[in-house]
């Protein structure tokens, strides 16, 4: 063997137990973290220990909006909730005093006067968990988009349909639990009419940049009586009637709001947690 061969063959000798001793190292480490489980334990204190109770009760930390008493967290809201062209006056129209809610209050749940308008919530809210109660008419009265008609606005622009869906056929993009006109429910999850139903919403607001750009869009999960309907769901923009939606850029927080369709609707045990 020439000098050349050896030249060679030495640091490739050393490389290779080189690499051996590396791996036995990485080996004699991963066994000793193996050993050690603590090394991947998290004692970062979780701040504000929530109490909870039965289903749908509020948690210790929500904000209570309806009780079942009185409508001391609502207000009137401006006319119907808008298309995209009137976006921008409903902004500046919501900020406005309109009033006291005028739907009553009566055995723990509030009820739609119909022909008196839409409801917002006093305080604005952002990225929330929304949980509300709601029941459409026992007796059956009218079809399709004209049977228990309201709706959930997420920050006043963005729906939850509110329908009496039993049975009742629409297009399923407008029906129970739809994000009007966006995406229907994966299933129908409704019950008979004048029963309680449940929505748990938990809605992601959208995020503008200073000159209007959307720079993240809204997301959406509900959960109608406990089962999901929408996982994630990305939105298009507020809800609209008539043609495709677009963002608008608004606030960082808004009013909820509930609709009057001009069906005898009712909702109670309504409360939030700020996400």
């Amino acid at each position: 063997m020439n000098l050349r061969s050896i030249s060679t063959i030495i640091p490739l000798a050393i490389a290779i137990l080189l690499g051996f001793s590396l791996s036995v190292c990485a080996q004699e480490q991963q066994e000793e973290l193996e050993w050690h489980p603590d090394l991947t334990n998290d004692w970062t204190p979780v701040e504000d220990s929530v109490s909870t109770g039965a289903y749908g009760e509020p948690p210790s930390d929500a904000i209570v909006l309806f009780d079942g008493t009185d409508l001391s967290e609502w207000t009137a809201a401006p006319g119907y909730f808008p298309d995209i062209p009137g976006v921008p006056d409903y902004l500046d129209a919501i900020r406005q005093d309109h009033g006291e809610a005028p739907w009553k209050v009566e055995d723990g749940a509030m009820h739609v006067v119909p022909g008196t308008g839409n409801i917002m919530t006093k305080q604005e809210f952002g990225d929330v968990h929304l949980h509300i109660e709601w029941r459409t008419p026992e007796e059956i009265d009218g079809d399709g988009q004209g049977r228990g008609n309201s709706g959930v606005f997420l920050m006043g622009l963005y729906e939850i349909q509110v329908l009496d869906s039993w049975q009742n056929p629409t297009y399923s993009n407008g029906q129970a639990g739809a994000i009007y006109k966006q995406k229907a429910p994966m299933v129908n999850a409704s019950k008979a009419p004048g029963e309680w139903q449940t929505y748990d919403i938990f809605f992601e607001r959208p995020h503008f940049d200073e000159d209007g750009s959307v720079i993240k869009p809204a997301y959406i999960t509900v959960l109608h009586n406990g089962v999901l309907i929408h996982h994630r769901e990305k939105l298009q923009g507020p809800t609209v009637y008539i043609g495709l939606s677009e963002y608008v850029p608004h606030p960082r927080k808004m009013p909820i709001g509930l609709q009057d369709h001009g069906d005898y609707v009712s909702f109670r045990n309504i409360w939030v947690r700020e996400l």
